[in-house]
């Protein structure tokens, strides 16, 4: 055999070795993907089935939490509500109480009634001085807080002036200030309503020197 005859034998036989190794690569990896364990196919299945059941407990999981945030923040708001009010309602309290605190008290008599009427009054802003309210008192009733008319044109209506400014009834209703007594025999609630109803029509109390 020649030099060359054996060259290329031992090509040859090179390239065929390696197509043998091809071959059995080739095969070692069918069998291998060929063959599959026992149940594997059933794993599989099992485990595509429980993926939504995995993906709905997630999701009321996570809706539960989102539930229990919001009852906690419901809570937590309406705490903050009632303490606000607790708070306010605590403030009025306390402002009514220093109020009352400053309230002077009054002598039950013409004097402490005309004091009695112009602090009401100035809370009010209605007009008026102790001397005006008592030179119309005295020429209306002689600072008789019982003392009515019943002679006058009002009573012949049938509405007789009464009180200490001698006040008509739907007058007084149309006057009358609140925080005073609805009677229009009250003493301060009778000076109250007509110092207002004169403040309304004269200016002042004040402006009135006769019958009104």
């Amino acid at each position: 055999m020649s030099a060359s005859s054996t060259s290329g034998h031992s090509r040859l036989t090179k390239a065929y070795k390696l197509s043998i190794a091809g071959v059995a690569t080739l095969g070692a990896a069918a069998l291998a993907f060929s063959v599959v364990p026992a149940g594997a196919g059933t794993q599989k299945d099992q485990a595509v089935a429980a993926a939504p059941v995995a993906w709905t407990q997630a999701i009321q999981q996570n809706l539960g939490a989102q539930h229990a945030v919001a009852d906690q923040k419901a809570k937590d708001a309406a705490k903050a509500q009632a303490a606000a009010q607790a708070k306010k309602d605590r403030e009025a309290k306390e402002a009514a109480s220093r109020s009352a605190a400053r309230t002077p008290v009054f002598a039950n008599n013409l004097d402490g009634w005309i004091k009695e009427a112009l602090f009401i009054m100035k809370r009010e802003g209605i007009p008026g001085t102790y001397a005006g309210i008592h030179r119309n008192i005295m020429r209306e009733s002689s600072g008789n807080p019982r003392a009515i008319n019943l002679w006058d044109i009002n009573a012949q209506n049938g509405i007789p002036s009464k009180g200490l400014l001698q006040v008509i009834q739907p007058t007084f209703n149309t006057y009358h200030v609140k925080g005073t007594k609805f009677d229009l025999y009250d003493p301060v609630a009778n000076i109250v309503a007509a110092c207002n109803y004169a403040a309304d029509r004269y200016g002042s109390m004040d402006n009135v020197n006769s019958a009104y």
